[in-house]
């Protein structure tokens, strides 16, 4: 009976996956979507590897899988600048994918050690992204605040099946050192059908957390990670930095903003976004993406109690894009559900009592 190779299968699916982000057209998801075009490109090239296994597609096999690491950073790197960097500054990124042509292109003359190049590439790449997770939402200041969280969760996954990849590159070399490659092309097919899914679905998510417009920026704004708790001490000047991003939130209402990052904050306050996450990082004790929400709540708890209109109106209204993200950040700052908060009429203690936007500064660090 005929019978389509696995890895063509998931191939397929990642292609339909991929028609279906081009036919909404979003811009911000132009890096996933090339990303998807690569892994289904690679497990077409799996699949031809594990069905007819000719010079040209053994050939092919770690040159596509080359491109993968480079691929998932660039996707990445966007959610730390707002400003993408010009392509002919990423020329780096296309050093390692070279070296493996090379090696590749002369593996028959004097079996190049490819397999490990190619885990020490994944390995790089993937501790390097788990690096940029470590830093928290305040370290991706391109990424929405709404959906920065996410954005975090998405890195760290992507980091991790790059770091498992190396690791069935390594297992590879192992198999040819001991049984000349029996088993290389079941590791390398299975293991890619598990890795690649996952950070499928990561590069997706990361496309989505990119503002759905950019707008020009004079420069990018440097981004790092939040302070540690031990470092939260406010330091003078701390109050002053809130009291600007106050002032742009309850004046210009500037939370409304669905597409609103760390470092289009930083420009309209002219302040480095760094100096902003770290001055409300130890003041509040929270990330920029949680503080921000904590103003969106305050209007949608305002919203609730003194209109009628549709909780799915409201989250919108108040700078929300999906209902899931509202009622999990609704339910962190009240305790409870929208729906419960507007027929409790605004709350346990009454509306008045319970509305607030983020705490205002102690004294000492006026």
């Amino acid at each position: 009976m005929f019978a389509i190779p696995l890895p063509f299968v998931v191939a397929l699916l990642l292609v339909v996956l991929l028609v279906r982000m081009a036919w909404h057209g979003n811009a911000e998801n132009r890096g996933a979507m090339i990303y998807l075009a690569l892994c289904a490109a690679m497990l077409t090239v799996v699949g031809l590897r594990w069905s007819l296994d000719l010079p040209m597609v053994r050939f092919l096999q770690p040159v596509s899988a080359s491109l993968l690491p480079p691929a998932a950073w660039l996707c990445f790197s966007g959610l730390a600048l707002e400003t993408p960097r010009p392509l002919r500054r990423q020329w780096p990124h296309a050093v390692p994918v070279v070296v493996i042509i090379g090696l590749s292109a002369s593996w028959q003359a004097w079996q190049s050690p490819i397999d490990l190049v190619l885990a020490a590439m994944f390995y790089g790449y993937g501790f390097a992204l788990l690096r940029r997770a470590w830093g928290g939402p305040d370290a991706l200041g391109g990424a929405r605040l709404g959906s920065a969280d996410k954005a975090v969760r998405a890195v760290a996954l992507a980091g991790a099946t790059l770091i498992a990849s190396g690791s069935v590159d390594l297992a590879v070399a192992v198999d040819f050192g001991l049984s000349q490659g029996e088993h290389a092309a079941s590791i390398v097919a299975f293991a890619n059908l598990l890795t690649l899914g996952l950070a499928a679905y990561a590069v997706t998510v990361a496309g989505r957390s990119r503002p759905a417009t950019q707008r020009e920026a004079d420069a990018a704004v440097e981004t790092q990670d939040a302070p540690r708790a031990e470092e939260r001490r406010p330091e003078p000047g701390d109050a002053d930095v809130l009291g600007i991003i106050d002032g742009l939130m309850r004046e210009r209402r500037l939370f409304r903003d669905p597409d609103l990052t760390l470092n289009r904050l930083a420009r309209r306050a002219g302040v480095p976004s760094r100096r902003i996450s770290a001055a409300i990082n130890r003041i509040h004790g929270r990330n920029v993406s949680q503080v921000v929400n904590e103003y969106r709540i305050a209007e949608a708890r305002r919203l609730l109690a003194e209109t009628e209109e549709p909780v799915t109106t409201i989250l919108f209204d108040c700078g929300f894009q999906t209902k899931s993200n509202f009622n999990r950040e609704f339910r962190r700052v009240t305790g409870m559900s929208p729906s419960d908060y507007r027929r409790s009429g605004g709350g346990r203690d009454g509306f008045a009592a319970e509305v607030s936007f983020p705490a205002e500064p102690p004294p000492e660090t006026r």
